[in-house]
Formats: structure tokens, C-alpha cells, sequence
């Protein structure tokens, strides 16, 4: 089966990635770099205030996701939204200098345009190597929370008070904006660019299909004998047989499981055996099924040390995701012990005591996922699965987002953490 790219952006630059992309195009389409076909997915939009929508649409079908710029991926890494490879297609560069050179055949001044989107040293970059001044070059570079807006009011503002002739801009309704009120040109990206992106983006997308479709074996205790039930075991995505002790054995997928479990933080047919007694249940993910066999028997063991009714989840590399039934603290577990917290939320305890420093004396302020990025030297992207895990382990909750902070756009959202 072919993989799913789904194409995300404005509809212009949606048909022509839609164009460099199809089977058989020049420089070989979207062949993948070795990992088989691959099929786009259209997922254009008007404004790129529907990005949101457009990547919930693609939930469904697309194994990775492709944005046309950096705006609507921006958007959607701040939403939490990207839980599948992602990438977008850079403008910088050889885009850059295509529209640098058409001006001048135009006979425009390029000496002072007004640049946004990009960063302002790869927008110097780009004209001191084609021998250009840039002392009068205006750039806005991305941030979060920037506004259509706000990129017209620069553009303006660089061609009342700062004489620049030309607006250059990345965004689609920024240029309709602009295009009756001063002279506008749209950056698009170049093929080269777009066949980069597809070549990096479908080996990752093919290693995330992969990975879910490995095999996950579970072993499952019940009190009093009792088994799952047909709609238990369709929920998990798998088979069920029985081991000689009485034990249920649990045969489905990574992918199955991450998403029966809500992505390893409910266990929801734990739930009824909850009333009647002890429950335990531990799954293991492995490269091999002995592998996979060996961390279940591990991870049941650790269910049965963190409570009456309880489940884990054993990946490879010591890492154990402890689960109560509704994704609370496991039901009778030592809820304040640093190695069961780690175990429950998924972290290593090493991570966990540096969250405990970063969060000891800011109660009162919270943490934020740029704070979490910048003390942990991770991505924003990994901090805000950090704070989800802390979240769903219970000792972080989401709370009224910062106000005051003197910035534009959407304020960062801001998480009391009891560590």
C-alpha cells in the first residue's frame, strides 16, 4: 500500500506540489528515495486560519504531512496538532533569488524591498551572494502568533517610512492584501525545493508505518478468572488466546494499542474489572515478538507493583508507561514516588529531576512550553509532549494562559506542575 502525504496550503501551491510530486514527474515524482510509492493527498485551504481543519481531515488517511510554508506548520505545532512526521518547504535560497531576479528583469529595485517570513540572515545571505546591497532590505522574520495582519502593517510601514519598493511576502492572503496598495510579489517554492522536502519527509513516514504496524503482545490478569470480552479485544485492534497459568495473552499492533489507549494513557477495559478486584495488565513493544514477550512479562510485573488495578506499557530502552484504568494515578500506587511518577508518565527519572528544578519556586508562574524547550535543550515540539505526559500522569494541569506578557498573538499557554 502505497504512502499517504497529505499536501497542506493554499490551493495554487497545493495543485503544484500536487504537479512536482505525481508518479512520473521529472527527477522522479514522489518516488520516495527508495521507500515505494507515494500518493498526495489535496488539502487545500482559502485562508490559513483552516489549517487545523485541513490536518484533522487528514487523521484519517495520511501517514505524514506536508506543509507549503512555514505559516500553516507553525500553526499547527502550536496547536499540538502534529502526532505524524511533518515537514514544510522552505522559501529561502534558490526561491528567494528566483523572485530577486524576476524584479530586476521587471526593472525594480531590489535594494529596498521588504522581506517577511524568513529569517533576516537568510534573506542577506541570499543577495550578498548575488552581489546585491541589503542595507536598505526591511525583514519580518515568523514568529508565533504573527497575523496576516501584522505582515501587512510591516509591508506599509516599510514603503511609508522606510522607502522600500517592493513587498515580498510568503503568505497567500497577506498578498491579496497588499496587491492593490503596493507593488507585491508572492513567494512560491521552486521544485528543487518541494522534491527535497518529499524525498526527507517519505522515509520517516514510511519508519512511523512501519513502527505501528510492529507487533504488541499483552498479558492481561482479571480477577476471579474472568476473561475479556469480544469488544474488549476489538477495541485493542488484535487476538486474544490463553497462556497454560490462565493468563489472557493480547496479540495487536503498536498502532492499535497507542490508539485504544488514548496514546498509552487509558486503559478502558480495566475499568469494570476495577469493581470487582486486583487488574492488571502489561504490553510490551519490542522489534522481535520475543522481545515484545519479554517486556509484556516486565510490564505486568510493574502493573502489579503500582496498584490493585492497574496497566503498563513496556517500550524497548527501560522506558514504562504506568496506566490506571480512567488515566489517573494508578488506583493504591505511591503516587509522590519520583521513579513511580517517571514510570506513570513516561519520562526518565533524570528528566523528571529537572523538571523538578525548573518548576521548584514558579508555583505561582507555571511553566511554559519555550521554559520546558529551553531548560531541557529540546524542541518546542518535544517539550509540549512533555507537558501532556506530566498532564496525564497528573501532576500537571493547564491553566489560564499567561496574560501581560507585552507580545502579539496567541500567549503561550501556561502549565501548574506539582513536582
Amino acid at each position: 500500500m502505497p504512502l499517504t502525504v497529505g499536501v497542506i496550503g493554499p490551493d495554487d501551491l497545493v495543485t503544484k506540489v500536487l504537479a512536482v510530486g505525481r508518479p512520473g514527474a521529472a527527477d522522479g515524482g514522489a518516488g520516495g528515495g527508495g521507500t515505494g510509492p507515494v500518493r498526495l493527498l489535496p488539502l487545500a485551504y482559502r485562508h490559513e486560519d483552516e489549517t487545523a481543519e485541513r490536518v484533522a481531515r487528514a487523521r484519517a488517511e495520511a501517514d505524514a504531512l506536508l506543509f507549503t510554508g512555514v505559516v500553516p506548520y507553525a500553526r499547527a505545532e502550536a496547536d499540538g496538532l502534529l502526532d505524524r512526521p511533518a515537514m514544510y518547504v522552505p522559501y529561502h535560497g534558490a526561491t528567494l533569488l528566483r523572485a530577486l531576479v524576476e524584479l530586476l528583469k521587471l526593472g525594480h529595485d531590489v535594494s529596498r524591498v521588504s522581506v517577511d517570513t524568513l529569517r533576516r540572515e537568510e534573506v542577506l545571505e541570499t543577495m550578498t551572494e548575488a552581489k546585491l546591497p541589503t542595507d536598505r532590505v526591511r525583514v519580518l522574520p515568523h514568529r508565533p502568533g504573527l497575523t496576516s495582519e501584522q505582515i501587512v502593517d510591516f509591508h506599509l510601514a516599510a514603503a511609508r517610512d522606510g522607502g522600500a519598493r517592493v513587498a515580498v511576502t510568503c503568505l497567500g492572503s497577506a498578498h491579496r492584501a497588499l496587491e492593490h496598495r503596493t507593488h507585491t510579489v508572492r513567494l512560491a517554492p521552486s521544485r528543487h525545493s518541494i522534491r527535497a522536502v518529499l524525498r526527507a519527509l517519505a522515509p520517516a513516514a514510511a519508519s512511523r508505518r512501519d513502527g505501528d504496524a510492529r507487533v504488541a503482545l499483552g498479558i492481561v490478569e482479571l480477577p476471579g478468572g474472568a476473561g475479556l470480552g469480544p469488544d474488549e479485544v476489538r477495541a485493542l485492534g488484535g487476538s486474544l488466546a490463553g497462556l497454560p497459568d490462565g493468563r489472557a495473552l493480547v496479540v495487536t499492533t503498536r498502532g492499535a494499542l497507542e490508539s485504544a489507549t488514548s496514546g498509552f494513557t487509558r486503559m478502558p477495559f480495566l475499568q469494570a474489572a476495577a469493581r470487582h478486584g486486583g487488574a492488571h495488565a502489561g504490553f510490551g513493544l519490542g522489534r522481535t515478538a520475543a522481545e515484545a514477550e519479554a517486556l509484556a512479562r516486565r510490564a505486568v510485573g510493574r502493573a502489579r507493583a503500582a496498584g490493585p488495578v492497574a496497566g503498563v506499557v513496556s517500550l524497548a530502552g527501560d522506558v514504562d508507561v504506568v496506566i490506571a484504568p480512567d488515566g489517573g494515578a494508578p488506583a493504591g500506587g505511591a503516587a509522590d514516588d519520583p521513579a513511580l511518577l517517571a514510570h506513570r508518565a513516561g519520562l526518565r527519572p533524570g528528566t523528571l529531576d529537572r523538571l523538578r528544578e525548573l518548576s521548584r519556586g514558579r508555583e505561582d508562574e507555571g511553566l511554559t512550553t519555550r521554559l520546558v524547550a529551553e531548560h531541557l535543550a529540546v524542541e518546542q515540539r518535544t517539550a509540549r509532549r512533555i507537558l501532556k505526559r506530566l498532564e496525564r500522569a497528573g501532576v500537571a494541569e493547564p491553566a489560564v494562559v499567561a496574560a501581560g506578557t507585552g507580545r502579539t498573538g496567541r500567549p503561550p499557554l501556561v502549565y501548574r506542575v506539582r513536582l
